[in-house]
């Protein structure tokens, strides 16, 4: 592909790549926009990564800075690798090492998909530098992202603040560190969690299925804790399934516009990044279905981060009660905001949220000179 097709008015503003004959790995990192502070996104591995899928990430992560207007900009990173194989902390230092120009004066890696806080670990130990990855084990100093369950707990907030939860019936996609974390606080503030998935299949009970045996499933095996659990459906039955509350939080593009037909409730809360199509927004805006955009419902991994960042060099650890607090303060306040936005702009609240985003984006790039 040509890396120049990728460039519009808003960025990106570099793309590297590398790679390393060793290990295999190949990898690059795409800083989009730093009009309002330095590059700052996940990095994920995957044998299927590619430079155009993290720069439409490094593209989300610009717009979920400016909608939460936290001062960061947009950037992510990729390793193409199996996360799986023998050879994956090797890869990571060698990806951490082509790197070292750009991290962390420009941008600080963190965690996403195929990536653990052990790994956040190992990046720091290869360069040598405590802030050049967030997300580090709590016994370092960092802040455990996965641990804490910042996204799904920031997701399910956003819902409750929307609906009140107490007895409202919620199917999520995905039951992975999103998912997983999601669930429990949908559990603790009342809900009734009638269907999840992972990519052995879905689990649908109207009556709820029991969270705490899930997660306790999950810990001990993983992905493989739905089949463990019981009957499994085909995967898909649980983004069909009655409820109050849908939480696609598997991966992108996974509701086009004939399943926005389908669906059979009235709030979608966007756990995975871009996993509506734009089509499909429309259909559900048409129906009457509230949709929380992603870059707004799962910014709880945002706002830890800037947690994060602000303490990567301090001797002192970050309470987890603060960052959660402030996490359920400005989903629920951003989300609330978004819908009015909407309403008044006469759009999706995609579009709503975006197009404010983009107007602290440009604001920045014109106070900077950086547009006329």
């Amino acid at each position: 592909m040509d890396v120049l097709q990728l460039m519009d008015e808003w960025g990106p503003e570099k793309v590297v790549c590398v790679s390393d004959r060793r290990t295999g790995m190949k990898g690059v990192l795409v800083i989009d926009n730093t009009a309002r502070g330095m590059g700052k996104g996940g990095t994920r591995m995957s044998p299927g990564v590619t430079v155009a899928e993290i720069a439409r990430l490094a593209r989300v992560m610009t717009w979920k800075w400016a909608g939460v207007d936290l001062f960061f900009g947009g950037a992510k990173a990729g390793i193409v690798f199996d996360p799986s194989s023998p050879g994956k902390e090797a890869a990571l230092r060698a990806f951490a090492r082509k790197l070292s120009n750009e991290v962390p004066r420009e941008y600080v890696l963190g965690l996403d998909m195929g990536l653990t806080e052990r790994d956040a670990a190992i990046v720091q130990d290869e360069l040598s530098d405590r802030g050049a990855m967030m997300g580090a084990p709590a016994q370092l100093g960092g802040l455990p992202y996965d641990e804490l369950g910042v996204t799904g707990f920031g997701v399910a907030e956003v819902a409750d603040e929307l609906v009140a939860l107490r007895g409202k019936r919620v199917a999520i996609q995905g039951f992975g560190a999103v998912g997983a974390a999601a669930a429990r606080r949908f559990a603790e503030l009342g809900a009734v969690v009638v269907a999840v998935s992972s990519v052995h299949g879905a689990l649908v009970d109207p009556n709820g299925l029991d969270v705490a045996r899930l997660l306790d499933l999950r810990a001990s095996s993983g992905d493989l804790a739905i089949k463990e659990y019981g009957p499994v459906q085909a995967l898909g039955a649980e983004l069909r399934a009655s409820c109050d509350v849908l939480v696609p939080a598997a991966m992108q593009d996974v509701i086009d516009a004939d399943l926005a037909g389908e669906l059979d409730t009235t709030l979608v809360v966007e756990g995975a990044n871009l996993p509506t199509s734009v089509a499909a927004q429309e259909v559900l805006a048409a129906r009457g279905i509230t949709v929380v955009p992603d870059f707004i419902a799962n910014a709880g991994g945002v706002v830890a981060a800037a947690f994060g960042m602000d303490a990567r060099y301090s001797p002192f650890p970050v309470n987890p009660a603060t960052v959660l607090d402030a996490v359920s303060v400005k989903l629920r306040a951003n989300a609330v905001q978004i819908i009015a936005e909407a309403r008044d702009r006469g759009t999706t609240t995609h579009v709503a949220a975006r197009e404010l985003a983009q107007e602290r984006v440009l604001a920045a790039m014109k106070l900077r000179g950086r547009v006329a």
